[in-house]
């Protein structure tokens, strides 16, 4: 493993979302992605932050209305 995990600090910077928002993500069912180190320390990987902007992308404000 090569990669630098990101604290939650960093992913909220690299989303431009708040810690905050990323928290909530983990309580209510984590749309994105994220890894427990020990028993308090959460790291996101890059990888997993690119899949779910990538999977956020919309070509109409229209698209997605039901959820």
């Amino acid at each position: 493993m090569n990669e630098k995990l990101l604290t939650t600090q960093e992913a909220a910077a690299l989303l431009g979302v708040s810690m905050a928002f990323l928290e909530r993500d983990r309580w209510a069912g984590a749309r994105i992605p994220f890894i427990k180190v020990g028993s308090r320390a959460v790291r996101y990987r890059s990888a997993d932050l690119d899949a779910y902007v990538q999977g956020r992308v919309k070509r109409s404000t229209s698209e997605g209305a039901g959820r």
